[in-house]
């Protein structure tokens, strides 16, 4: 009972209330909070360390700043948001101000990447068709998904894309910058039940068997360890979760290798079939999408009960 009463405590008060409309809608700092609620960064804090203890918050620091959303376990707090008024004078304040907010957010990190000329979108620049590679995804996809976590989220496309499928979905990025883009993306397009957060692939701060599905894209051929990539995010899914990896084919591309720092130049079925075994997931078909690089999509199922591990594969090219 005293979880409970501490959380209904918490959420008892107009500061706090507004916090929490405010961090069900997106990830924000405490600067940001302060511009949008017109409150000094003391008072702020207190409120927000009453939320956070209470479990109605979680604190997610990111290099010099600590970004506040609620957690996915919030079941309370969602609960009591339903139940604000839409037409809320002062929330309607809050949800403007914080849309002014991410908009320069987005603004700012744009400018950051025309000025250090950062190729960002490896996508686009590879030429490879996106559409299709998403239509493929989404149709190896469930209907219904719980949370799904996205690793290398890069920009947060593929979180936009699952998101009306998804409870949650979580992008992950070892780049602040990459995530400052990914979080402009979805708070512009207002995807509230999405969520970024900085974390190493090899070392996810995350629970295991978390997550109904898992996704890395554009993301293997930079590993230095693949196996361990794949073994890292596969220990995020629940028994007979999905894990999807989309990545490069076999190719003769060489210079990608030196140009982009590939460190892989693509994958074969094998050397996937391998990698998934050893992580305790059962490989599906394997599905291609034609273009300028050939590019496939390589879906598992994560298993209930551990097999023997396979043989190392090596890519022989």
């Amino acid at each position: 009972m005293e979880p409970l009463l501490a959380q209904l405590r918490a959420a008892a008060e107009p500061t706090r209330l507004r916090l929490l409309a405010l961090c069900a809608r997106g990830a924000f700092c405490v600067s940001e909070l302060c511009a949008i609620l017109g409150q000094s960064q003391p008072r702020l804090s207190r409120h927000l360390k009453l939320l956070v203890e209470a479990g109605l918050l979680e604190r997610l620091p990111e290099g010099a700043n600590v970004y506040f959303q609620l957690p996915p376990t919030a079941d309370l707090a969602r609960q009591v948001l339903a139940r604000l008024p839409e037409d809320d004078p002062t929330i309607a304040a809050d949800r403007r101000a914080a849309a002014r907010i991410a908009a320069e957010r987005a603004r700012a990190a744009s400018e950051a990447f025309r000025r250090d000329g950062a190729d960002w979108d490896e996508m686009r620049a590879l030429g490879l068709p996106a559409g299709a590679i998403e239509m493929a995804l989404l149709a190896l996809l469930p209907e219904r998904l719980g949370r799904v976590a996205d690793i290398g989220t890069g920009t947060g496309r593929l979180l936009e894309v699952m998101a009306p499928r998804a409870q949650s979905v979580l992008g992950l990025d070892a780049s602040r910058e990459m995530l400052a883009l990914a979080r402009a993306r979805l708070g512009e397009r207002g995807i509230a039940n999405a969520s970024v957060r900085l974390a190493d692939m090899y070392r996810l701060p995350l629970p295991d068997a978390g997550f109904d599905a898992v996704t890395l894209q554009m993301v293997l051929h930079y590993a230095e360890d693949p196996t361990a990539a794949l073994a890292e995010a596969a220990r995020l899914l629940r028994p007979d979760g999905l894990l999807v990896v989309i990545d490069l084919a076999p190719h003769a591309r060489q210079e990608l290798l030196a140009r982009n720092a590939h460190r892989w130049p693509g994958f074969d079925d094998a050397a996937l079939a391998g990698w998934f075994g050893a992580a305790g997931c059962a490989p599906l078909p394997a599905v291609e999408i034609a273009g300028p690089l050939p590019v496939r999509l390589w879906p598992a199922r994560r298993l209930a009960v551990p097999v023997a591990l396979l043989p190392e594969t090596t890519l022989n090219f």
